[in-house]
């Protein structure tokens, strides 16, 4: 695989990791197992039952899981063609889902930050209205 490709394959397998770590994380579908996991990281009694149930829980350590399961389905290697290729792909796709993970959040975050400010601005108007 030339060099070009290999980049391609980076930038686009990143995505759908990306994409099933911030949905097992954070979105609603998955609300119920996530919350009981939070509570076992939290309340267990053994630290490395605590640990584990973390790592369920963080978009940036599930994307760690959820990149070795793509690694083993595509068998993507990056710059090397033995394991080491295997290592380099799989912390550069975790850096690279990691950094769509936090634009999405951010574009989330202005999208939401919006809505709210179109909100006030049309509860003012329909106050202003109701006084005239």
């Amino acid at each position: 695989m030339t060099l070009a490709t290999q980049i391609v394959w980076l930038f686009v397998l990143a995505i759908p990791i990306a994409c099933i770590s911030w949905t097992v994380t954070h979105e609603e579908i998955f609300r119920e197992p996530h919350e009981w996991c939070v509570r076992h990281s939290k309340n267990d009694k053994y630290i490395l039952s605590r640990k584990f149930f973390y790592l369920l829980t963080c978009e940036y350590c599930f994307s760690h899981y959820v990149t070795i399961a793509f690694l083993i389905i595509c068998g993507y290697k990056l710059l090397l063609n033995d394991w080491r290729g295997y290592i380099l792909a799989g912390f550069s796709l975790v850096f690279m889902a990691n950094v769509y993970m936090s634009l999405f959040a951010l574009l989330r975050q202005a999208i939401k930050k919006e809505k709210v400010e179109i909100e006030k601005i049309e509860s003012e108007t329909d106050t202003e209205n109701t006084k005239n």
